[in-house]
C-alpha cells in the first residue's frame, strides 16, 4: 500500500466520525448553555465542566486504545464475550478510574475555590454530583467505547481511527447530559 492510499483510507474511515464528532460537541455546548438554572444554583459546577470531559475522554480513550491493541495483537477474540477476563478487568479499571477521578475532580474544584476565594457549593453537593455523574456517564461510554471497537474491528475498520473521536464526542454530550441530570437530582434530593 502506498502512503497516498493510507491516507485516503485514513480519511475515509475518519472523515464521518468526525463530522459526527461535530455535530455531537455542539449538542453538548447546546445543553450546556441550558443549565443556566443549575449553574447559579450550585456554585462551583462550571469549574466541574472541564474537568469532568476531559477525564472522560482520557479515561474511556485509554478503554479504545487498550482493546484496540489487544484486538490487533489476538490477545482478544473480536467476538465480544462477558466470559474474557482481559476484556472484563480493562472495563473494570475503566470505570473505577472514571467514578475515582470524578470524586478527586470535586475535591479539587472545592479547594481551588477556596483557594481563589470564590463560593462553592457544600463539597458533599459537588462530589455527589461528580460521582453520580462519572458512574452513569462511565457506564454509557464503556458501552459506546466497547460496541465501536469490536463493531469497527470486526467490519474491517481501524479501532484506533475510530475509538478517539468516538470517546470525544460521546464523551462531551453524555457527559453534559449526566452531569445535568446529577445536578438536578442531586438537587430535588435537597443537596445544596
Amino acid at each position: 500500500m502506498t502512503v497516498r492510499e493510507v491516507a485516503l483510507e485514513a480519511y475515509r474511515e475518519a472523515l464521518p466520525v468526525l463530522a459526527l464528532s461535530a455535530v455531537g460537541g455542539l449538542f453538548a455546548g447546546v445543553v450546556l448553555g441550558g443549565m443556566d438554572a443549575e449553574l447559579q444554583d450550585v456554585a462551583g459546577l462550571l469549574v466541574l465542566v472541564p474537568a469532568l470531559l476531559a477525564t472522560r475522554g482520557n479515561v474511556y480513550g485509554s478503554l479504545g486504545a487498550r482493546l484496540g491493541s489487544a484486538l490487533h495483537q489476538g490477545l482478544i477474540n473480536p467476538r465480544f464475550s462477558f466470559d474474557d477476563d482481559r476484556i472484563n478487568a480493562a472495563v473494570a479499571a475503566a470505570l473505577a478510574n472514571g467514578v475515582l477521578i470524578s470524586g478527586v475532580a470535586a475535591v479539587m474544584a472545592v479547594a481551588l475555590l477556596a483557594l481563589v476565594g470564590r463560593p462553592s457549593a457544600p463539597l458533599t453537593t459537588l462530589v455527589a454530583i461528580a460521582l453520580i455523574a462519572g458512574f452513569v456517564s462511565g457506564l454509557l461510554l464503556t458501552i459506546a467505547v466497547v460496541s465501536v471497537v469490536f463493531v469497527g474491528y470486526r467490519r474491517g475498520l481501524n479501532p484506533d481511527t475510530l475509538a478517539g473521536p468516538v470517546v470525544t464526542t460521546t464523551g462531551d454530550v453524555v457527559g453534559i447530559a449526566t452531569l445535568l441530570g446529577a445536578t438536578r437530582l442531586v438537587l430535588a434530593l435537597g443537596g445544596g
